[in-house]
């Protein structure tokens, strides 16, 4: 009897310990939930899109547990330093500068710079909006592109927290030009009659990486094992389709 209740009492906390372990294991990432489709807020306060769907399936096949916590873009990577998020999936886009401050994964969206402007601009591309006021996020690729084409302390280039400010400045001709991810940017403009896209041919192609400190060896090679199940299953193709209406783009191995 008492060998039957040192056994019972025995799995009860191995039960508890492997409860207490799977919750350690829980990895909480953070995404900006003002990009869609990337992530946003559903009616329900849900945070849903691409970049949702693709960490679930990836840590679905990884065997990781994930939370997902809307962070804000402007202090996304202060909260990856600080350890309030273990990583971090928000379009991030993969460049030399990031890379000396943290880890990515192989890429998990093809994505270019596009502009939106007035549908009167006569804009074609980068260089043609020298003297004219640009909205950018702070800290993005756009950011980084405009600093470098006409100087980062330019006055004429007005930096906001995220893409759907940045827009409903440009439509309310606050701004003459807004520069960001073509997804974003795209959505975003045809939600006003009033503005178009422009996509300069000299923008290079560029990638979408998942973040994650760098030196963290093992989460980067778990992520990148769910990231290559994800792409080889057909998963990421059928992911890409439903946010973007469109055949996956095939992305390079690292």
């Amino acid at each position: 009897m008492r060998s039957r209740h040192l056994a019972a009492f025995i799995a009860g906390i191995a039960m508890l310990c492997a409860s207490g372990l799977a919750l350690a294991q829980e990895l909480v990432v953070g995404s900006s939930a003002t990009y869609r489709p990337f992530a946003y807020e559903s009616p329900t306060k849900e945070i849903v899109g691409y970049d949702v769907d693709m960490i679930k399936a990836i840590a679905q096949k990884a065997g990781l547990q994930v939370k997902i916590v809307n962070t804000p873009w402007t202090g996304i990577f202060a909260a990856l330093n600080n350890g309030d998020v273990d990583l971090v999936i928000s379009g991030v886009t993969i460049n030399d500068k990031r890379k000396q401050s943290y880890d990515f994964t192989t890429p998990y969206f093809e994505a270019r710079q596009l502009i939106a402007v007035q549908k009167e601009s006569s804009a074609r591309g980068l260089k043609d909006l020298a003297g004219k006021k640009i909205g950018v996020v702070t800290g993005s690729t756009g950011d980084d592109m405009a600093s470098r084409e006409f100087g980062k302390t330019n006055p004429d280039i007005r930096r906001f927290e995220s893409t759907p400010v940045v827009i409903a400045e440009l439509a309310s001709n606050g701004l003459d030009a807004a520069i960001g991810d073509n997804g974003v940017i795209a959505f975003r403009a045809q939600e006003h009659k009033n503005l178009k896209t422009v996509s300069d041919p000299n923008f290079p192609k560029e990638y979408f990486g998942i973040v994650v400190k760098q030196g963290n060896k093992a989460l980067l090679a778990k992520l990148n094992a769910g990231l290559a199940a994800v792409k080889a299953d057909g998963t990421y193709a059928q992911i890409y389709r439903k946010w973007f209406q469109a055949d996956a783009p095939v992305l390079p191995a690292q």
